[in-house]
C-alpha cells in the first residue's frame, strides 16, 4: 500500500478533465452537523481524518469535483459518492440510500469523470461471462431496460465513472466504478468494494462533474 501523505503534503492539486485542462478539486469537512465546529479544506485524498484532529466527519461541502467517501480509514467499508453541494448531516452523504450512514473517516477525489461520454459493459457472471449489456446513460432500473437479472457478476468501465446501486431507484449500497481504477476491470463482484457481499445491482447512473 502506498505511503499515506502527511498534512503538509496535502496542498492544492490540479486534476485533469477528461477532455483536457485542469480542475481544482475541493471539499470542506466539519466535525459537527450543519457546518459547525472544527473544519478543514482538502484538495486531495485523505486516508484518515483522525490525522487532522477529527473523530469523524459530520457535515461537509463539496466545492468542486466529485469525491468518494468511506466509512472507515484507508478507503474501506461503505462507500458513497459526493457530488457538488452541501451535506448538513451524515444521513445526507448517502442520498436516498436504504441504509444508515453514521460516519465518514476517509475520502478521495474522482479524477476520471466524463459524464457525457461515460460508457461501461456489464456481464451476467464473473470473469466477463454470460449475457452482457452496454450502458452509456442513467438507468434507475436495469430490469426496465431489459436486464433480466437483479445481479451483475462483472463489469468493464471503458470511460468515465459510474455509481452502481443495490436496489432500483438509486437506493441501497453504492459501488463507485471508475475507468482509471483496476484499469476499469472489475471481474468479480468482490472487487466492487470492500463492503460488497453480493452481486446484486439494480440501478446505475453516471457520476456528475
Amino acid at each position: 500500500m502506498a505511503a499515506q501523505p502527511t498534512g503538509a503534503e496535502l496542498g492544492l492539486l490540479a486534476r485533469p478533465f477528461a477532455r483536457g485542462g485542469f480542475k481544482r478539486m475541493a471539499i470542506i469537512v466539519y466535525d459537527e452537523e450543519c457546518f459547525q465546529g472544527r473544519h478543514h479544506e482538502f484538495t486531495s485524498e485523505c486516508w484518515n481524518v483522525m490525522d487532522f484532529g477529527f473523530e469523524s466527519v459530520r457535515s461537509l461541502r463539496v466545492e468542486s469535483g466529485a469525491w468518494v467517501g468511506y466509512e472507515h480509514p484507508s478507503f474501506q467499508g461503505q462507500q458513497f459518492v459526493l457530488e457538488r453541494g452541501e451535506y448538513p448531516q451524515c444521513d445526507a452523504f448517502g442520498g436516498s440510500n436504504a441504509y444508515h450512514i453514521e460516519r465518514m473517516t476517509s475520502f478521495r477525489p474522482i479524477s476520471c469523470i466524463n459524464h457525457r461520454e461515460s460508457r461501461m459493459t456489464i456481464y451476467e457472471r464473473e470473469n466477463y461471462l454470460g449475457r452482457k449489456g452496454e450502458l452509456n446513460d442513467d438507468y434507475p432500473s436495469l430490469q426496465a431496460m431489459g436486464w433480466c437479472h437483479n445481479e451483475v457478476g462483472s463489469m468493464r468501465i471503458h470511460s468515465g465513472a459510474f455509481v452502481c446501486y443495490q436496489y432500483p431507484g438509486y437506493r441501497g449500497y453504492q459501488y463507485i466504478m471508475e475507468c482509471d481504477r483496476h484499469a476499469g476491470e472489475y471481474k468479480h463482484f468482490r472487487e466492487f468494494g470492500s463492503h460488497c457481499q453480493t452481486p446484486q445491482i439494480q440501478s446505475i447512473r453516471r457520476i456528475q462533474q
